[in-house]
């Protein structure tokens, strides 16, 4: 079993020729070089973490690491879970055996069967015994001591960043552990799972751009749905009390480090409940995740050479703030004061960016998220937002506020929450305010017909999966924490 790194001289060509002349050999040796079922005593990572000597056990997984050392070869047998090292004794192969195991190289996955033993520097290991070929892997592994170092590869080929990349592997299980133990959040609080529909004949519940196709058997248009909510919220005026969904949404908008085109979101919703009572439930959502998967409620941020850059704080309580003192804060305690030419005056002065087609609401909102929200880590809710911002909460005594949190941590909103309106016309008013003019198109009657049967009082939230795992993980873009990103086609 020889080291297959890259020599100076050694295209990835020539590599792949040496492991077919390998694969070949193993056929005329009578071996199926993409094997069969095996079955296991323990995963590497099991044996590991319950590991004790002298136990007869059967392991399966890809050779990440090898020694070989002529009259023995010690390796590393692992999976995306962990990894186990293994011992054999070449000296005492058979003809036959030594034949086949000549042809294995870093990368090939096999099943081993052995005893367990630790070395003289204290590595659990499994002593073999005898050995099975899964998998004659063709291509080679990256390079062990650097991994995937281009990015672009990494995200391309995920594959390869998750054998080659225990950190980035890492990230990948805790965000599958975490998106359970938000399942059994929820259900230990009584709500109840469902699935609403992915194709919309309205895209609603957000101001998105959707993606866009068409029905061919019903020979009408559709899009992939911006957001849950106004069917959730069906669900209340059917009869859920408590209800959430953990799924896809899809926006036909810009790619950076923070969006990518599908995302997973969480809503939930909970009848009698108001925007206050839901932010103490996320606020002890996100502190129980971080409690029992980062080690506690510090969680620090570093950069590429692991350097920290900074260190967000959960402690709780977690602050909440008036929008409109957040961005006199920023803006100038005279902001809302002066006219709206002043306040694009002012926009100018601070470097904030607007167009000449906002509304004065835009203008302000475009003040909040680049002087107030970019810079604000610690977790924060922010309250009291401007009703145009959200047509879909209840408006605040006064009606020029609506009845909702905005939640910051790390720089951009982790969750928002509102106090559900339920007053079918003035949800229809908004909701046509907020169309301008393309009622037809932007407006799902069919959900104002609905509230006319009653919805109950309700708290709803959203969450945004994949920026709440970035910020408990520490990962620097989205693309770190989501398999399979959206990437531009090569040419």
């Amino acid at each position: 079993m020889p080291e297959d790194a890259p020599q100076s001289h050694s295209t990835e060509a020539d590599l792949i020729a040496v492991r077919r002349e390998k694969l070949g050999k193993l056929r005329e040796l009578g071996v199926d070089p993409f094997g069969s079922a095996f079955e296991t005593t323990h995963s590497p990572a099991e044996l590991r973490d319950a590991f004790a000597e002298g136990l007869q056990v059967k392991v399966a997984g890809r050779i990440t690491g090898l020694r070989n050392m002529g009259r023995s070869c010690f390796f590393h047998l692992g999976d995306v879970l962990g990894q186990i090292q293994g011992f054999i004794a070449i000296k005492e192969l058979s003809a036959d055996q030594l034949a086949i195991f000549e042809c294995l190289d870093r990368g090939d996955w096999i099943g081993i069967e052995g005893e367990t033993f630790v070395t003289r520097t204290g590595e659990p290991t499994i002593k073999v015994s005898s050995f099975t070929v899964l998998s004659k892997s063709l291509r080679p592994m990256p390079d062990k001591w650097h991994g995937v170092a281009d990015r672009e590869l990494k995200y391309r080929k995920r594959h390869l960043d998750l054998m080659s990349n225990e950190e980035s592997a890492a990230i990948f299980v805790t965000r599958s552990r975490m998106v359970a133990e938000i399942r059994n959040f929820f259900h230990a609080r009584g709500y109840l799972e469902v699935e609403t529909p992915m194709l919309q004949s309205v895209a609603g519940g957000a101001a998105a751009r959707p993606f866009e196709t068409h029905h061919n058997a019903l020979g009408m248009p559709l899009t992939l749905r911006i957001a849950p909510e106004l069917f959730l919220k069906r669900l209340l005026v059917g009869g859920f009390t408590k209800v959430f969904e953990l799924n896809r949404n899809f926006r036909n908008e810009g790619i950076s480090r923070r969006h990518n085109p599908e995302f997973t979101m969480l809503e939930a919703y909970q009848a009698y409940a108001d925007f206050e009572i839901m932010a103490d439930m996320v606020e002890s959502l996100v502190c129980h995740l971080a409690e029992t998967f980062c080690g506690g409620l510090q969680i620090e941020h570093k950069d590429e050479e692991g350097a920290v850059l900074r260190t967000i704080n959960l402690s709780r309580p977690w602050r909440r703030a008036n929008y409109h003192d957040l961005v006199k804060a920023a803006a100038g305690q005279d902001f809302f004061d002066i006219t709206p030419e002043q306040r694009r005056a002012r926009c100018e002065e601070l470097g904030v960016q607007i167009s000449p087609e906002m509304e004065d609401y835009e203008v302000i909102q475009q003040v909040f998220e680049k002087k107030v929200e970019e810079h604000s880590f610690d977790p924060c809710f922010v309250t009291r937002v401007p009703s145009e911002l959200i047509p879909l909460a209840k408006l605040t005594p006064g009606g020029k506020t609506v009845e909702v949190y905005e939640l910051i941590i790390n720089g951009q909103e982790i969750s928002p929450g509102y106090s559900e309106l339920n007053d079918p016309d003035v949800q229809r008013d908004r909701l046509e305010h907020q169309a301008g003019g393309e009622e037809e198109q932007r407006v799902d009657y069919d959900f104002i017909e609905t509230l006319e049967s009653g919805m109950p009082p309700a708290g709803g939230i959203g969450i945004g999966i994949d920026r709440l795992i970035m910020m408990l993980t520490g990962a620097p873009t989205i693309r770190d924490v989501v398999l399979f990103p959206l990437l531009k086609k090569k040419d």
